[in-house]
């Protein structure tokens, strides 16, 4: 049996301290060797952040060594430091408030699908293994006043070491700063713990705020008058996809041949997200403050855009496939399909997207009620594109099967990626080809617009999820597809090919709200024509002709 002789707490945090750099921060150490010089200078300007970080970390630690505390935090720290290790190693994801709000949301199929037997690896080795050693080792604390002075000498010492290293290479360490704000985000433990604190700080002022309403003078427009039928609107909310892969965009493969074909459909080419990952993009879209203004907080305590047609009389229903609306829906109706047993569509606690049009034609044939279907899919949620396509849809090979994106070649990925977006190809076809062969009887019309985009790849990134500051365009550059039927021009006034003209216009998820409005002739102080993308195509029908506005 292994016995280990006491030791004085300000050894243990100096050794954890040096474990924490060390062990839990490769990829930071990758950064810093690929954006340093390989010469003395870049070596000394190595070790000289380096040991700003451990004596930083030390300090931090010093605070913490008091018995009953050290140990339990040390342990806590080492474990969930292990899985932060390898999801930044994995997939090239940094660490903050956003990242930590998407984890918050993310539901047990996400979960699931980002387990592996290296992860288990990684936690065994990195947090298991030594925090048994770390509760095995005594510590032999002092009496409390002389634990005091040394925690206070410690600490001296540490800040004196701090101060010393940024005198000296003063001009080098605050280049390096001010030029790689990417850094802070890799650094572990700090990263997860400041985005920590930031995620609590969100709630508390998220729970502290009055629940405001949006759009409240909203009603339709007497246009609505001259309607003779019912009307249904869909909107899909995809899921991952980056408009650089799209066939009908300009992908040199061709990702979307049925939708090619599609007569009538408009594919938008510059169109960028609010965010980069769907606890953000999802409820800034559905919001009227635009990616400049968006918070969290308030977006939480705030009504949208489905709010906004509700109250003007349209009968609204977000059908989801994915993991949740992110509070968009919290007041029209919900339908939530992803745990649906369907024998063909469902299988492994996951559906695929053609569940979402399960019932369409009979939800057709019995609408008595002007309505916004919102469809969110499931889409190419990665790391494991593989589960997101039937076989059937599988046109690129090889594929890459494993959610350990970065043992497998670039090739497989995009292999996979794209097959996600043929099947995804599938269904937005079958959809609209639904829409049109009941346009004698109900106005249709679909509008597809992703949530953010996905990385493959580029830059060692994987997934999405990047501070949008320093996020790479292929998660940030998004696919907008829109489709409307005959008698849907017709009724709502809108020029398709006047919209065909003007697709290569810059858009973003800005646009969203206020052309959903406006397309759907929903009359509110909200509105604001400037960012309706429909606006300048669309006017009066005078003898079967269009007359803008």
């Amino acid at each position: 049996m292994l016995k280990f002789k006491p030791v004085r707490p300000e050894w243990v945090t100096l050794i954890a301290s040096a474990f924490l750099l060390i062990g839990f921060n490769p990829v930071l150490w990758q950064r810093l060797f690929d954006i340093t010089a390989a010469d003395g200078k870049g070596i000394v300007m190595l070790v000289a952040f380096g040991v700003m970080i451990l004596a930083a970390f030390n300090i931090v630690l010093t605070f913490l060594a008091f018995r009953y505390v050290m140990k339990p935090v040390l342990m806590l720290m080492f474990m969930v430091s292990a899985g932060v290790a390898y999801f930044m190693s994995q997939y090239g994801v940094l660490i903050d408030t956003g990242m930590l709000r998407n984890f918050a949301q993310t539901n047990a199929t996400e979960v699931r699908d980002l387990l592996s037997l290296k992860l288990l690896v990684y936690i065994l080795l990195l947090g298991v293994l030594p925090s048994w050693l770390l509760w095995k080792v005594p510590v032999d604390y002092r009496r409390w006043h002389r634990e005091l002075v040394s925690k206070a000498l410690v600490s001296v010492a540490s800040v004196a070491v701090i101060g010393g290293v940024a005198l000296v290479n003063y001009q080098g360490l605050s280049s390096l700063f001010r030029n790689h704000h990417e850094l802070r985000l890799m650094v572990v433990p700090s990263n997860y713990i400041g985005a920590s604190f930031g995620f609590l700080r969100e709630q508390v002022v998220s729970a502290r705020q009055p629940f405001v309403k949006v759009g409240e003078d909203a009603q339709r427009n007497p246009a609505w008058q001259t309607h003779g039928r019912k009307s249904l609107t869909v909107l899909v909310v995809g899921e991952s996809a980056r408009a650089e892969n799209f066939g009908i965009l300009g992908y040199d493969r061709d990702t979307t041949p049925k939708l090619d074909k599609e007569p009538g459909l408009i594919a938008f080419t510059d169109v960028h997200s609010c965010g980069t990952e769907t606890a953000v993009s999802v409820p800034c879209m559905f919001s009227n403050m635009g990616r400049k203004n968006y918070n969290a907080s308030t977006a939480k305590n705030e009504e949208g855009l489905l709010d906004v047609l509700k109250r003007a009389g349209l009968d609204v229903i977000w059908r989801d496939n994915q993991s949740g609306c992110k509070g968009t829906c919290d007041r029209v109706t919900l339908d939530d399909v992803s745990n649906l047993k369907d024998p063909v569509l469902c299988a492994n606690s996951e559906c695929r997207d053609e569940i979402l049009l399960q019932g369409l034609q009979h939800f057709i044939d019995t609408l008595d009620k002007d309505t916004v279907l919102v469809l969110h899919q499931m889409g190419s949620h990665g790391p494991e594109y593989f589960k997101r396509y039937p076989k059937e849809y599988e046109r690129f090979t090889p594929v890459c099967e494993s959610n350990a994106l970065n043992n497998c070649s670039r090739e497989s990925i995009v292999n996979g990626y794209d097959n996600t977006l043929v099947y995804t190809d599938h269904v937005l076809s079958t959809l609209i080809d639904t829409l049109r062969s009941n346009q004698d009887k109900v106005d249709t019309a679909m509008v597809y617009l992703s949530d953010h985009g996905e990385s493959l790849g580029e830059y060692n990134l994987f997934l999405h999820g990047t501070p949008y500051m320093l996020a790479p365009e292929q998660q940030k550059r998004v696919a907008m597809l829109a489709w409307f039927s005959d008698s849907y021009q017709k009724s709502f006034s809108v020029d398709t090919h006047c919209l065909q003209l003007s697709r290569d216009k810059p858009l973003s998820q800005d646009n969203l709200f206020h052309s959903m409005l406006g397309l759907l002739e929903v009359n509110s102080k909200v509105y604001n024509q400037d960012l309706d993308m429909f606006a300048g195509c669309r006017g009066a029908v005078i003898d079967g002709v269009l007359a803008k506005e």
